[in-house]
């Protein structure tokens, strides 16, 4: 016996029973877990959506990625604020260059 068979039934006849089966008999909600129920369409088409829209934002102006050395002490006093720390150290060296 080649593979497992758990269900009796040929390859041959799996996929002409696939072929011969209609779309909305692929799935059959038992109604029972909230977690197994099919999406409908506009939530099919919503996260369609939302997974095209992933990723970074786009923005007008354009960043040049550099590698920099700092002092510990710098880095420690920006990233304990939390997320944010590298926009707050360029926020700070633009102010610095208003005032220079």
């Amino acid at each position: 016996m080649h593979g497992s068979q758990t269900n009796g039934m040929s390859r041959e006849e799996i996929l002409r029973a696939l072929k011969n089966q209609k779309p909305s008999d692929f799935y059959v909600w038992d109604g029972k877990d909230e977690d197994d129920k099919p999406l409908t369409p506009k939530e099919m088409a919503d996260g369609l959506l939302a997974y095209k829209k992933r990723g970074r934002p786009f923005s007008a102006t354009t960043k040049e990625q550099i590698a920099i050395r700092l002092d510990p002490e710098v880095l420690d006093a920006f990233r304990k604020e939390g997320p944010g720390w590298q926009t707050r150290i360029n926020d700070a060296l633009k102010d610095w260059l208003k005032h220079h």
